[in-house]
């Protein structure tokens, strides 16, 4: 791909850039867990962006993408914004940088990427963490790695118009060979953990479906869980997100709120719970706890909070007949993938079944990606 990225570059600027790149990402555990003040367990993948730039001395950034096989040349004004979708990440994350008193000018850039797209892996952070971590750089900026990833987010929610929380960023931005990284959203402190599954593979199987409810649900889930924590509140005033509650608090209000919004909640509680036990099973180096943490999740997402689906709940329904250590839908729901620990002995029948039910009970088959944690956002050449 960086050959490709070069070849390209030299074809159409006749010049030689720097080459930087920012990876996609994973989440071993912790779903819908952001908005309610608790946990992520988030670690960047060998999967990602690679662009290569050089400055060209002008206020306009002459951009091109190698896999929409698409130009686009714009200004670093707030009415210089480009009409091609995918340059408004670029552009979004320059304006960015200069609201924050950074100093930048015009520049030439190709880039590619090897993140599937739509399969939940993040690859609008990884773009927009691959330029601003190469912007800090070329323009000696000294923006720190945290505000990095808030250009990031900011890029998404001021010009593409998605209102994500950090995760996505912070872990292009912040991850570590080997490591996966616990994300406390409330005070967004940090810290890495081991993970060396020597013997296992990790893999996303994608059910290649994407179901119309996602986000009409996902703000209905997100109510269900408000409307909880401050039922909680009344009786225990410091739960200020569902983080903070315990079961016992919940159980207290059954007679207050629907049966549905009581669901959701129990949910998010026993997922906080969770993160920490992997946090704890990692550290001990105890694969088998991570797994069957996995697998309740998994069932909390498609029985509590019911944002799975059919295809994802066939998927770890295979997952464990083939004897896979841990599977679950990855994401928010409603389609993308399920991410498997599956023992190297047992990934190729599981692999082989996967493919063949799948195909039979739905018509195709899924898509594979097998990923390995990796370095955050770097500079390559």
């Amino acid at each position: 791909m960086q050959k490709k990225i070069r070849a390209k570059f030299q074809e159409l600027f006749q010049a030689e850039g720097s080459v930087f790149a920012s990876p996609g990402r994973i989440n071993l555990i912790g779903e819908h867990t952001d908005y309610n003040g608790g946990f992520v367990f988030p670690g960047a993948i060998d999967k990602g962006m690679i662009a290569e730039i050089k400055l060209n001395g002008t206020d306009k950034v002459r951009a091109f993408s190698v896999d929409l096989n698409s130009r686009a040349e714009f200004g670093l004004k707030e009415s210089d914004a480009p009409s091609e979708s995918w340059a408004k990440y670029i552009f979004g994350v320059c304006r960015e940088i200069g609201k924050r008193g950074g100093k930048i000018s015009g520049f030439d850039t190709v880039f590619a990427g090897d993140v599937p797209l739509g399969a939940g892996m993040s690859s609008s952070a990884a773009l927009e963490s691959t330029y601003a971590f190469a912007l800090n750089e070329l323009f000696g900026l000294g923006i720190d790695k945290f505000e990095l990833a808030k250009i990031g987010q900011s890029t998404e929610h001021n010009y593409v118009g998605v209102k994500c929380g950090i995760m996505d960023q912070f872990a292009s931005i912040f991850g570590k060979r080997g490591s996966l990284i616990r994300l406390d959203c409330r005070s967004l402190e940090y810290k890495y953990f081991p993970f060396n599954p020597e013997g296992y593979k990790l893999v996303l199987l994608d059910s290649v479906v994407k179901h119309e409810l996602a986000s009409s649900a996902y703000n209905k889930r997100r109510q269900s869980c408000e409307t909880a924590a401050a039922a909680i509140r009344r009786r225990h005033p410091e739960v200020e997100f569902l983080r903070d509650a315990t079961l016992e608090m919940l159980n207290e209000t059954k007679a207050e709120i629907s049966g549905e919004d009581f669901l959701r909640a129990k949910y998010v509680i026993e997922e906080v719970q969770r993160v920490l036990d992997v946090s704890a099973a990692l550290e001990r180096g105890d694969y088998e706890t991570v797994g069957q943490k996995m697998y309740e999740t998994h069932h909390g997402m498609s029985r509590l909070y019911e944002v799975s689906c059919p295809e994802l709940d066939f998927l770890n329904d295979i997952a464990r007949k083939c004897g896979v250590t841990g599977s679950r839908v990855m994401g928010g729901g409603f389609g993308g993938c399920t991410i498997n620990l599956v023992k190297e002995e047992k990934y190729d029948a599981f692999i082989k079944e996967a493919f063949t039910a799948y195909k039979a009970k739905f018509g195709h088959e899924p898509k594979l990606y097998d990923v390995v944690i990796s370095d955050g956002a770097r500079q390559l050449v």
